[in-house]
Formats: structure tokens, sequence, C-alpha cells
């Protein structure tokens, strides 16, 4: 699937630890009806086999709706699979490595905290970078928070666009008005929603908003 900026605009992460009356196969499904333009899959706790038979299911439903799936951090994992794509952060595999043995048109998202990093992840072939986090996250508490101002700088010193991330939700998303994003990543606001697919599409209005879409 070739990658264009307009994947990003609501960007979904999954959580497996929100998981209690669905299954994350109909949690997915769920949030692809009401909207969302791409999926990361990520998964820390599973062996690479599971994760792989997880993810090729995954790819399947992703494909009835025409949405880029991302895997988290394990390009092993999304080549087998038949994923789109592949998201790793600061610490993993840097960006230039991967790109030089994975597939053409391989999309290869970047974690971006700084203006270097994200100067740094587009010189290296980053389709996009994740700026953030821009709020305080339940799904990762001890990352480092970004200002607004530091979320505008960054997404305008490069060429490349970028998802803010981090604790976003329908009550703050307004905040990140004029922030520069192409779109918004989003976890626990899609994933631990009761109404999953309404909570989906309210988000999807509100990223349109915000990034003046």
């Amino acid at each position: 699937m070739n990658f264009n900026k307009d994947m990003l605009l609501l960007y979904a992460v999954t959580d497996r630890s929100n998981i209690c009356n669905l299954t994350l196969y109909e949690q997915i499904e769920m949030a692809l009806q009401g909207g969302v333009t791409c999926l990361q899959l990520r998964e820390k706790n599973l062996s690479e086999d599971e994760f792989v038979s997880e993810a090729v299911k995954v790819k399947e439903l992703c494909l009835r709706y025409n949405v880029p799936l991302i895997i988290n951090d394990n390009a092993d994992v999304a080549v087998k699979s038949g994923a789109d794509g592949v998201h790793v952060g600061i610490e993993d595999t840097p960006v230039d490595e991967l790109r030089k043995k994975l597939p053409k048109g391989f999309i290869i998202g970047a974690t971006a905290k700084t203006i270097e990093q994200a100067k740094a992840a587009e010189k290296a072939g980053a389709d996009y970078i994740g700026v953030g986090a821009v709020f305080p996250s339940t799904t990762k508490t001890n990352a480092i928070r970004i200002t607004h101002n530091e979320l505008q700088q960054i997404c305008s010193a490069v060429s490349i666009p970028a998802v803010a991330i981090g604790g976003i939700n329908y009550d703050n998303i307004d905040e990140l008005k004029g922030g520069g994003m192409e779109g918004v990543a989003v976890v626990s606001a899609i994933f631990s929603a009761d109404d999953i697919y309404t909570a989906t599409m309210h988000l999807k209005e509100k990223a349109k908003a915000v990034t003046n879409k």
C-alpha cells in the first residue's frame, strides 16, 4: 500500500490491556468501521509466532477497509505477516538499517521527541514521525511530555508528515489545533471506550477539525 499523509488522520494503536467483553479482533473491526485511517498493532507479550499469526488475521481485516496495518517495533513480524509497515521507537532498530533491508515501498514510522530526532528520522528515510507525548499517557506513564510549542516546532522542522501521540482523547484533542501535525494517534480513547464505533467516529471529526481537513 502506497503511503500518503491522509492515512495519519486518525491513527489507532491497539492495547491488549483494554480487552474486556470483546476480543481484540472485534475491537479493531469496530474501530475500522468507525473510521480509523491507520492501525498500529502493538503487542509486547506475545511470542513472534503468535504475533505473526495475529497480524495476518488483522491484515486481512484492514484490507477490507483499505486501511494500512503498521506493526509496532518488530520489522520481522511486519514482513512475515504481510503488514504495510513498521513503527520504531528511538531505541529500536535505526530507520536507515530498516530501509536497507525492508521491501521497497514499505512504510516506516519513527518516534521523535526533539527537532534533532525528527530531522534524523527524515534523513534516514522515515515516511512519517510520531511526536509526543503531547498529554499524560495512561499507556506509557514514563513518557516524556512535550509542549504545544515543541510539537509545532518539530512538525515544521521536517518535510515528512507527523502524527501527535500521547494521552489524546475527545476532551483534550482541541488543544492540539495549530500544532502542525497531519493526524493524531489514539490508544485508550478508542480501545477503552464503551462504544468503540461511536467514539472513533467522534474522534475522527475532531481530528479533521484540529488538522484543518
